[in-house]
């Protein structure tokens, strides 16, 4: 979070400091030990859901989901700061190359270096140095997370068997898509005017895909500002669960040949239209069993790291003031 140092004449000081403190008072969310959470650091974490209420008319129930964001978001800003306080006391360090190792390994699966690395970063409201801190502090908490909670994750070959029985239920009676779409970007610190301003290009865009003769491939590599505009915006076949929930939810909801409204999500505002529905029949064991041993072994993972948070907090003076 971002501080500005205001400097105030002597005599305005003491006018001021009244004020100052109960500005200070009304903007903590929390107090965790020593540490402090402010209201605007679980805004800014809950920004992007805070966006999508605005599509919410009832006034009542934007409260009651606002509430509910927030209350999710600082939860897990008061467990990073345990677990923070954690890494201090344990000594753990993360070195300059563990960083890079980091950077390279989020550049590889996202399959962009240098200026478009960057890009992407802005997108996500970073610079280089922000993210290389970001990166330092989840490197650390991964090493926390390994110390104290990787030994209790077993994965054993009937817990695989039964996945896959599961799995192949499910896809049985589920089918993939393949969709395009126009993306209009929307920052992540965007001004609520700028998400406006976004949100009636993206309906504009929409009007467009929907009339008659309109090719919406053209349309999206002519106008969409997403990385795969210059394939027409052609997203290929995916199944339930591979893209953001938002989107996910709209794209299995169309027929095929259908255009949606402009949906929001964190990268901004999509316009779907779904080309083709097929169904998905499941792949052989031997094919998945390394996916469905990673799959539960990050279950278990967070499982046994959200245990370990709660016995932190157990121990620890936790103050909510919101």
């Amino acid at each position: 979070m971002s501080q500005s140092v205001t400097r105030f004449s002597l005599l305005a000081c003491g006018a001021l400091a009244l004020t100052a403190r109960a500005e200070l008072v009304d903007r903590v969310a929390a107090v965790v030990n020593a540490d402090i959470i402010a209201l605007s650091e679980v805004e800014a974490r809950a920004a992007p859901e805070l966006a999508r209420l605005r599509n919410e008319l009832d006034p009542s129930r934007r409260g009651e989901q606002r509430a509910t964001i927030l209350k999710r978001v600082l939860d897990g800003l008061i467990g990073e700061k345990l677990m923070d306080a954690q890494v201090r006391e344990l000594n753990i360090e993360v070195s300059d190359a563990e960083v890079d190792l980091g950077i390279d390994d989020v550049k590889r699966q996202n399959n962009v270096e240098g200026a478009q690395f960057e890009q992407l970063l802005a997108q996500e409201g970073y610079t280089l140095p922000a993210f290389r801190a970001f990166m330092k502090k989840h490197l650390s908490k991964l090493k926390l997370v390994n110390l104290k909670v990787r030994s209790k994750v077993k994965v054993t070959d009937e817990d695989l068997k039964a996945e896959y029985a599961k799995l192949s239920r499910d896809e049985t009676q589920d089918f993939e898509v393949r969709a395009r779409h126009v993306l209009v970007q929307v920052q992540a610190k965007a001004t609520p005017e700028q998400v406006e301003q976004a949100r009636l290009k993206a309906v504009q865009l929409m009007a467009e895909a929907k009339k008659p003769g309109v090719d919406f491939a053209a349309l999206a590599k002519a106008k969409s500002e997403g990385p795969s505009a210059a394939d027409g915006g052609d997203l290929g076949f995916f199944k339930r669960g591979v893209m953001v929930a938002e989107f996910d939810r709209v794209a299995f909801g169309l027929p095929p040949g259908g255009i949606s409204e402009p949906v929001r999500t964190k990268f901004g505002w999509h316009v779907i239209k779904v080309e083709e529905r097929r169904s998905s029949p499941p792949k052989p064991f031997d094919e998945v069993r390394d996916a469905l041993r990673d799959r539960l072994t990050r279950a278990q993972l967070e499982k046994y790291t959200d245990q370990y948070v709660q016995e932190l907090r157990a121990g620890a003076t936790v103050d909510v003031k919101i």
